[in-house]
C-alpha cells in the first residue's frame, strides 16, 4: 500500500482542509481528520484524472486522415459499448452510451490496478462498488421516469394484471432495490477473492504461479467490468422500454 499511502498523503496536502470541509457539510466525519482522503479515494480520484486526461488528448488531437493511438482505442471503445447498448438498449441507445462506456472504463480501470504493487484494488473495497452501483439504480430510474413518465413508469411495477398490482408492487420495488446489493456483492466479492488469491500465491510459490494469477487476475477484471456495464444496460433497457 505504499503507492497508495503516498498519493493520498500528496492529495491531503492540497485538497485535504476542502475535503473535510466538505465532508463535515454532509455530515460524515472521517476517521482520521488530518487525512480525510484515503488511499482507495486517492485510486479512484487518479482514474477519474487519467481518464478524462485521456479523452481530452483525444478530443484535441482528433484525424480523419492520421489518428493517432489515442483516437483508435478511444474508437474501438466507442464501437464496442455502442454495438453492445445497440443489441441490449435497443432505439435510442446513444442517449445512455457515454455512461455505460465510463461505468466500463472506470470499473476496468480500478480493477486492473490491482496488478501493480503497492495497491489494493480499489474495488475490493465494498464502499467503491456500492457507489457505482447506486448511481446505475439512480441513472435508469431517473431516465425511466423521463421517458415514461411518473406513473407510466410507476404502472410497470404493478405487473400487467391489475388485481395483483397490490402483490406484485412491492415485489417488484425490493426486487429494484437488490439491485443495487447484486451489483456491489458481485464486483466486490470477485475482486477481493482476486486479490487474496493472487496475495496467497505470491507469498507462497515463487515468481512462474504468481504471473499466472497475475493473468487470471487481468481476465477477472475484464470480465466484471463488462458485467457490471452489461446489467446497467439491461436495467436501462428495461426502464425506458414502453412495452412492460
Amino acid at each position: 500500500m505504499f503507492i497508495e499511502n503516498q498519493i493520498s498523503h500528496f492529495l491531503n496536502l492540497i485538497f485535504g482542509g476542502a475535503a473535510l470541509w466538505l465532508m463535515q457539510l454532509v455530515g460524515y466525519h472521517p476517521a482520521d481528520a488530518s487525512a480525510p482522503i484515503d488511499g482507495t479515494f486517492s485510486m479512484e480520484l487518479l482514474v477519474a484524472a487519467a481518464l478524462i486526461l485521456f479523452f481530452i488528448v483525444v478530443r484535441l488531437t482528433l484525424s480523419v486522415e492520421k489518428p493517432n493511438g489515442a483516437q483508435q482505442i478511444a474508437e474501438l471503445i466507442h464501437e464496442f459499448t455502442g454495438g453492445q447498448a445497440e443489441q441490449v438498449i435497443g432505439h435510442g441507445y446513444e442517449r445512455y452510451q457515454a455512461f455505460v462506456a465510463c461505468v466500463l472504463l472506470f470499473i476496468l480501470a480500478n480493477n486492473l490496478l490491482g496488478l501493480v504493487p503497492g495497491i489494493v484494488t480499489p474495488t475490493s473495497i465494498p464502499v467503491v462498488p456500492l457507489g457505482i452501483a447506486v448511481l446505475a439504480f439512480l441513472y435508469y430510474n431517473f431516465h425511466g421516469v423521463r421517458v415514461q413518465g411518473p406513473v407510466g413508469y410507476l404502472k410497470h411495477f404493478a405487473g400487467p394484471v391489475w388485481w395483483m398490482s397490490w402483490l406484485l408492487f412491492p415485489v417488484e420495488i425490493i426486487s429494484h432495490l437488490a439491485r443495487m446489493m447484486s451489483l456491489t456483492i458481485r464486483l466486490y466479492a470477485n475482486m477481493l477473492a482476486s486479490d487474496l488469491l493472487t496475495l496467497i500465491c505470491f507469498s507462497m510459490i515463487p515468481m512462474v504461479a504468481p504471473t499466472a494469477f497475475l493473468g487470471l487476475h487481468a481476465l477477472v477484471a475484464v470480465i466484471q467490468a463488462y458485467v457490471f456495464m452489461l446489467l446497467s444496460m439491461i436495467y436501462i433497457g428495461m426502464a425506458v422500454a414502453h412495452d412492460h
